[in-house]
């Protein structure tokens, strides 16, 4: 049987692969501590969990519209006007599988063979792998390290052609934790609305920030900007719904019918007992920044605490990132103390030695980085800290 081109042009998701190797290692009864997760390790709130057994109980168990149940679209629109001061409509709006699904299916209608999509550097794994299946060309622009991991206008204007069709932000991004300010995200909107060019800006994680900064999304700068964007959201990491695969898309009718369309033809609708447990999350509004609240603290307290360890490890340094819950080193200098051939050598090393499994760089397109979520107990974190830096001791001694 031969596969598709598309399928074999593929790269395997590198998140997925080292906690599979770890999963592995602790199946045969090693100590493992994983740092590759992407999700938050807090339960599902139980308010949550109580309006889905509810909705189960009522009958809600049927298919819905393709484009996801009125009342959740709704809140959606309340959740706009109220965080990030936008008014959008209900024919506006679609409630997808996963704010994964919201990217791949706004792709699949927004691409033609070979158009391009810029997607700076460092990049969540599945987006260049989303444009690939879509028939486009991922386009790459650095973010530099001196420069928090972003790109600038002028990086931008010069990565545009003929075939651009897209540019991608993420903040704050994962994999490093950085937000763009609303400068730079003003500089980019222009660059864009100069050219015609369409932006999905994805903003899963816009709850998550540990610093004074508000979030900002591009969409609310100007009316020409919200035209111009398409924004992807979810409620995966603001309140540990991973598994429940709620996420949604925002943008034109035009975009946004289409993916309903595309939505119909795949993935039916969303769950139905999910969209009434996203619908909870949204309509408890004390509970929601309850949740959020105490989701901020603990990750904030991590994140300081895990930062300053890693620092402390010989040839590693890191930009304090900004939300999220990653932070990404450069480890090149630690990896040639240990007289390693490459960042990914050294992951598996480490993991082999140490039981720490850490994604390396590479699938985030920054091969001398790499990540590690603190999405995890202060007791890991403190205990990974401590193997890698043994890790690394032991190995330069060598």
């Amino acid at each position: 049987m031969n596969l598709s081109k598309k399928v074999k042009a593929l790269n395997p998701s590198s998140t997925l692969a080292i906690s599979a190797k770890a999963k592995e290692l602790r199946d045969k009864g090693y100590d493992v501590i994983g740092l590759g997760v992407g999700e938050p390790d807090f339960n599902t709130p139980e308010y949550i969990i109580k309006a889905a057994k509810e909705a189960m109980d009522q009958g809600m168990t049927k298919y819905t519209p393709a484009g996801g149940i009125i009342e959740l679209k709704k809140a959606i629109i309340d959740k706009f006007k109220k965080d990030n001061g936008l008014d959008y409509q209900l024919n506006e709006i679609i409630v997808t599988v996963g704010a994964k699904y919201a990217l791949f299916a706004l792709y699949q209608v927004l691409l033609n063979e070979n158009d391009e999509v810029i997607i700076p550097t460092p990049y969540w794994v599945s987006y260049p792998e989303q444009v690939k299946l879509a028939g486009g060309k991922p386009i790459y622009v650095e973010g530099l390290e001196k420069n928090d991991f972003k790109i600038t206008k002028e990086q931008l204007e010069a990565a545009i052609t003929s075939k651009t069709k897209a540019v991608i932000i993420n903040s704050p991004s994962n994999p490093t934790g950085m937000m763009y300010t609303k400068e730079e995200l003003q500089q980019i909107g222009e660059v864009c609305l100069k050219h015609n060019i369409l932006i999905i800006s994805d903003e899963i994680y816009e709850k998550l920030i540990y610093t004074e900064e508000d979030h900002v999304s591009i969409a609310s700068l100007s009316d020409a900007l919200k035209q111009q964007t398409v924004v992807i959201n979810g409620l995966s990491k603001s309140h540990a719904m991973t598994g429940w695969r709620i996420g949604y898309a925002v943008g034109s009718s035009e975009i946004i019918g289409a993916m309903i369309n595309h939505a119909s033809h795949s993935t039916s609708n969303p769950t139905s007992i999910a969209q009434y447990a996203a619908l909870a999350a949204y309509e408890n509004n004390e509970e929601n920044l309850k949740i959020n609240k105490e989701m901020k603290k603990v990750f904030s307290n991590r994140l300081n605490t895990f930062y300053n360890l890693i620092n402390e490890i010989p040839g590693i340094t890191c930009v304090k990132p900004k939300g999220a819950f990653y932070i990404f080193p450069n480890v090149q200098e630690a990896v040639n103390l240990c007289g390693f051939n490459s960042v990914d050598e050294w992951v598996t090393a480490l993991l082999e030695e140490e039981k720490v499994a850490l994604v390396p760089g590479s699938g985030f397109g920054a091969p001398e980085n790499v990540r590690l979520s603190y999405a995890t107990s202060m007791d890991l974190l403190e205990d990974a800290a401590k193997r890698i830096n043994r890790f690394v001791r032991n190995s330069i001694k060598k």
